[in-house]
């Protein structure tokens, strides 16, 4: 590491080091090599364009996809004494021409622009007359797994982007992502012509989130639970299938005194905005959205991602539970799921507009969470296997690692389960499918004459919420699947034969009853969680927050510009009496100790006398 680097870490940034393969990747850029970095959020991909932005001559420009995370950026790097801006369609005309000549007269380090506006013509003139003034220290091409049409966040605009390689091949070139498995890898370098960009692959896990995934009974109820119980007054996202979901889930929450805010494509353009402003700039809220919310949210405190519904698919699910922790303080990763999601989210796939390629590989990707759903095994481990990364050892930061599942020899129970969906014609749900095996006398049954089926009443050994645990898996395991060509019915799939013969053990897991869950956990391996919750309970901690609140809304900035929590906490703990010991705190840079050292030490002090 040169001196140089090492002194803008430590005086603008107020790290003492980089982590992990940040320092590779700088050095890599600096030298004018182009890099492709697969980085988890809350990794500090940022700081790995940033830096060399600030060290090579000229501005570096940085491709973004959404307003919100340039608008955050470049208020984080101003607080730092960076000299940044942002470009895209939130200006008015007269601030886009002063930003515009703020640029050609050389006095940005960085520019954050949006890929659309980058296409434009006259934007990519303006970069041919700043390369032959100041100079381009690089481009960024951040969010880079948007170039994809494989992924749910797929931009066209992003497949155009070789061009800058194409008009200034001697500007060294930057791509990051936080979610990419290998065929989304191969294409983010096939599409933006990075064949020679060296690669950085750091570890997908997340140790300090605990993922937790229930039996959906009562979605809402139980989502009431979990929130009351581990996070109350605490920041997080509540995702959900449809905006009706949004809407009912936000109202309830908000009904029981929690702020509570919606957010989906079927809200006005203001008001979309207004709740997104709200949940980034104050402190608990809590946003119930739809996978419209979440690219590029720089909150780095959200404490919990809630899933009352199923996602798509694995890199869905990774991406969006990795907005939990991003300061790296304990968080968690909670979800219901049920029989009835994983038969609706196969109807939505099936039933779409999409190529029948497409179809396949979205019902691959689907049939992986379902099975990372079922598991009795570390999720960690499972999660990490997805992306072609193994795990050392069992996580201690997830359910199946704390509360290690019941399983249970079910072989016969799914013999029975299967020879009723295949008495029954291959065409009925199960509702009805259970109400045979269990020996019900109802209208439809006696319509359909099934009380007359070899199958009728054999399972009245088990309840029904057993019975709807055995389907759900036998659907998850690729036992059955739904007609949708009909009405949605269960019917069997070649890998039920070896099962009916007898060929196959199938062993299940018990479903763990509401009683039986703990609220006591670690946050990874020998790793208490107790400092930080505890700290909300503390009145020194509690000042601390509303000194940040405070100054930040002096300046109209989320608190978190201002200063992490990892940060406050580490004042917490340390409790610096000078600002030479302000100075050691992490995150705590020159510019920062300059306006803000004064203003903590005093609440430090306070609460020394008080």
């Amino acid at each position: 590491m040169t001196s140089r680097t090492q002194q803008i870490l430590n005086n603008v940034f107020g790290y003492a080091s980089f982590r992990g393969e940040q320092q590779a990747i700088v050095d890599q850029i600096i030298s004018g090599g182009d890099a492709l970095v697969l980085m988890p959020t809350g990794g500090g991909k940022s700081l790995c364009y940033q830096i060399p932005a600030l060290l090579r001559s000229g501005v570096g420009i940085v491709v973004s996809p959404l307003i919100a995370l340039m608008q955050d950026q470049v208020d984080a790097l101003r607080q730092l004494g960076v000299k940044a801006a942002y470009l895209n369609s939130s200006l008015s005309m007269d601030t886009a021409r002063e930003v515009q000549n703020r640029l050609l007269r050389g006095e940005l380090d960085l520019l954050y622009v949006a890929p659309e506006r980058l296409m434009n013509a006259n934007f990519l003139g303006l970069l041919d007359r700043l390369q032959s003034s100041h100079g381009l220290a690089l481009f960024a091409i951040d969010e880079a797994h948007c170039v994809s049409e494989w992924g749910h966040d797929f931009r066209p605009e992003y497949r155009e982007l070789t061009i800058l390689h194409a008009r200034f091949p001697s500007v060294p070139r930057i791509a990051l992502t936080a979610t990419a498995d290998a065929p989304t890898r191969r294409e983010i370098i096939e599409r933006l012509s990075l064949e020679q960009a060296r690669q950085f692959v750091s570890s997908f896990d997340r140790p300090n989130i605990r993922y937790r995934v229930t039996h959906k009974a009562s979605a809402l109820n139980q989502l009431q639970d979990f929130i009351n119980k581990e996070h109350a007054h605490e920041a997080g996202i509540v995702y959900c299938l449809s905006r009706k979901r949004v809407d009912e889930t936000a109202a309830r929450l908000k009904s029981l005194g929690w702020d509570a805010l919606p957010y989906h494509a079927g809200l006005d353009a203001v008001t979309r905005a207004a709740n997104q402003s709200r949940f980034l700039r104050e402190e608990g809220v809590i946003m119930v959205a739809t996978v419209a919310f979440g690219m590029g949210i720089d909150k780095p405190n959200v404490r919990f991602v809630a899933h009352i519904d199923l996602p798509k698919s694995m890199e869905g699910y990774y991406q969006e539970t990795g907005r939990a922790g991003r300061d790296g303080l304990p968080a968690d990763a909670w979800m219901a799921y049920g029989l009835g999601d994983v038969v609706s989210m196969r109807q939505m796939l099936l039933s779409g507009d999409a190529p029948e390629e497409r179809k396949r590989v979205e019902l691959q990707k689907l049939d992986a969470l379902l099975g990372f759903c079922e598991s009795t095994a570390c999720r960690h481990q499972t999660l990490l296997r997805y992306f072609g990364e193994e795990h050392p050892g069992r996580c201690g930061a997830c359910d199946n690692c704390l509360e290690p599942v019941e399983t249970w020899e079910g072989t016969r129970a799914a013999q029975m389960a299967l020879s009723c969906v295949y008495r029954t014609g291959q065409r009925f749900g199960v509702g009805h499918l259970i109400d045979v095996l269990l020996g019900k006398q109802t209208e439809r049954i006696a319509r359909f004459e099934h009380q007359r089926l070899s199958t009728f009443a054999i399972g009245q050994e088990h309840s029904a919420s057993l019975w709807s645990s055995v389907y759900r898996q036998l659907i998850a395991g690729g036992y059955l699947e739904a007609d949708m060509e009909g009405y949605g019915g269960l019917r069997l799939t070649a890998a039920s034969r070896p099962v009916l013969k007898g060929e196959q053990t199938l062993w299940l897991r018990r479903d763990e009853t509401p009683a039986k869950r703990k609220t006591t956990h670690t946050g990874g391996e020998g790793k208490s969680r107790e400092p930080f919750s505890g700290a909300n309970k503390d009145a020194f901690w509690l000042s601390l927050k509303a000194q940040r609140l405070a100054l930040a809304r002096e300046q109209g900035v989320p608190p978190y510009v201002i200063f992490h929590d990892s940060t406050l906490l580490e004042m917490y703990e340390r409790r610096p009496r000078s600002l030479t010991e302000m100075a050691r705190i992490s995150g705590v840079g020159q510019g920062k100790l300059t306006r803000y050292g004064d203003d903590f030490l005093l609440v430090i002090e306070k609460a020394a006398h008080g």
